[in-house]
């Protein structure tokens, strides 16, 4: 054999090796049997089984199953006891003979696990609802609420009955001051849906709110079938209706306000056309300073000058008349009692940051008009006007006038709320109520003033809370303008004219008086909604266990 020969490659048909001429070293050597089926891949897992290793327990093995499902192991004779409570898990029953907002507030207070899911049938043409359109369609009436001064649970529970109405069960809102997301979940193993939206404007139009009310009640009722389209058919509706009261109505029900206010304190006609006159100079120079863009602190710290400004002139000119009266009457047309109330009410239902944030704007609200009425007196006192702060000792008493005044400042005050005709009259006459209530406990009776305007405004959210239960509707329109009479109106003057006069320390706490009479008026509305629940009837189930905003015991 030549050299040629002897250099090329050679085959072996029994083994059915391959010898090339330039061989690696991982090559298998020649002579060594291989199988040429049946082997191990050549890239495998490190956790892999070995072969040879059987680790199944028969002759068949145990297939692939998932994470949640139950172990091989496992037998349900052999399997502990659930914990179940001795009275047993009451059935929920959510009945339409109950307003939709108990019945979404024992919703909300359940875990999701415990909610009865809906059985109704989707109100949309398609197989299933359409998710992001349900969660935009229920932020734009969360905004609404919002923006219109309801509570935040209420917000809460009016979000999670439309979600329910279209059969998203699984959804969890969320409210804040400015803020409003609400997140859905289809199941288990299905990515969560969220969405958001923030509150850019507030305005006060009761009506409107009214409205947002009643398109919700037609949604969570389970006979009546609200399409999408025919839901954001009216939302626009709503959005797009203008108030019911024009601009001069309005200016006008804040003089007739203010002159009802003056008369509570003792002042005569002159007080009334004097205190008229100046709120309305007021709420005119707040209309102007809006429209230029001004924030509303400023807005509130101008309409606050023009009563001040009238008192010390009358005051100044020696006119027969109280200029204390006056002032305190332009007061009552700025104080904040709608923001007022439902931080209070935010903070004892467990919203603690919608609560934090609405005080901490009527904090900013009292101190503009604090500054414009200290600015005013501060000049008025340098120029000789002649005030005193121990005038609030000396209040006439003449309950027939001062319940008319009381029922007409309620009147005013939701005409400026922007209520619906249909309100006007029951308010007018809760807020008569209410102030004739306080004067028998505080004049007749000897009480303090704090209790009495407690008792008054829990009387006042009493019979708002029926009024609302009966109309199926929000209990604002209700209440806001009946507790206007017990605005801590005078208390706020004089602690201003006090610190004005130099005098601090009996400045404060007169101030400090005005701001117990303003969480007693919150408290006791919020006590009355509270106890009215007591008497009615509440869904099936919920009665002997509602869960409280806080689970707590305060450790």
């Amino acid at each position: 054999m030549t050299d040629a020969e002897d250099r090329k490659p050679q085959s072996d048909e029994a083994t059915g090796t391959f010898d090339p001429e330039i061989t690696s070293e991982f090559a298998i050597p020649q002579g060594l049997a291989v199988p040429k089926a049946g082997g191990e891949p050549e890239t495998t897992s490190e956790f892999a089984l070995p072969r040879g290793l059987d680790t199944r327990p028969g002759p068949v093995a145990e297939p692939e199953k998932s994470a949640f499902s139950t172990p091989r192991t496992y037998h349900a004779k052999d399997a502990p006891s659930v914990f179940t409570p001795a009275s047993g898990v009451p059935a929920v029953s959510l009945t339409k003979d109950v307003p939709w907002q108990d019945r979404m507030r024992t919703m909300l207070r359940m875990p999701v696990t415990e909610r009865p899911a809906p059985e109704r049938i989707p109100k949309t043409e398609d197989e299933g609802p359409a998710v992001p359109r349900v969660l935009d369609l229920t932020l734009r009436i969360g905004e609404l609420l919002l923006a219109g001064g309801e509570g935040a649970e209420d917000v809460e529970a009016a979000m999670f009955a439309v979600c329910r109405s279209y059969g998203l069960d699984r959804c969890e809102p969320n409210v804040t001051f400015t803020l409003l997301s609400i997140s859905y979940q289809p199941s288990l193993v299905d990515d969560p849906v969220t969405a958001s939206r923030t509150v850019r404007r507030r305005g006060t139009d009761y009506t409107r709110l009214a409205a947002v009310f009643r398109l919700v009640d037609d949604l969570s009722d389970p006979e009546s079938h609200v399409s999408l389209e025919e839901s954001y058919r009216r939302l626009a509706e709503i959005r797009r209706n203008r108030h019911p009261y024009p601009t001069w109505v309005l200016t006008s029900a804040s003089g007739l306000l203010a002159g009802a206010a003056s008369v509570l304190v003792g002042g005569d006609l002159i007080v009334f056309v004097a205190a008229a006159v100046g709120a309305m100079l007021g709420d005119r120079l707040a209309w102007l300073c809006a429209g230029r863009g001004l924030p509303e602190f400023y807005q509130f710290m101008v309409a606050a000058m023009p009563p001040a400004a009238i008192g010390i002139a009358l005051n100044l000119a020696h006119v027969d008349a109280k200029a204390s009266a006056v002032i305190t009457g332009g007061l009552f047309a700025l104080l904040p009692g709608r923001a007022l109330v439902a931080g209070v009410q935010d903070g004892l239902t467990g919203f603690y940051i919608t609560a934090a944030a609405r005080l901490l704007e009527v904090m900013y609200f009292f101190v503009g008009i604090v500054a414009g009425v200290l600015v005013i007196l501060y000049f008025g006192v340098n120029l000789g006007a002649k005030l005193n702060p121990d005038a609030a000792l000396n209040i006439s008493e003449r309950p027939l006038w001062q319940i008319g005044a009381s029922m007409l400042l309620s009147l005013t005050f939701a005409v400026l709320l922007q209520q619906e005709r249909s309100t006007v009259l029951a308010v007018t006459l809760n807020g008569g109520v209410a102030w004739s209530v306080y004067g028998a406990l505080h004049y007749t009776g000897g009480l303090s003033p704090v209790a009495s305007t407690a008792v008054a405004a829990g009387l006042v959210g009493l019979f708002g809370q029926l009024l609302s239960r009966f109309r199926f509707a929000s209990a604002l329109p209700y209440t806001t303008a009946a507790i206007g009479p017990l605005l801590p109106g005078s208390s706020t003057y004089f602690g201003l004219l006090s610190i004005a006069q130099n005098e601090v320390d009996k400045g404060l706490v007169s101030l400090a008086t005005a701001a117990s009479l303003a969480m007693a008026i919150a408290i006791g509305v919020n006590l009355g909604s509270e106890i009215s629940r007591l008497f009615l009837r509440l869904p099936a189930g919920a009665g002997e266990g509602r869960k409280a905003a806080k689970r707590t015991r305060g450790f």
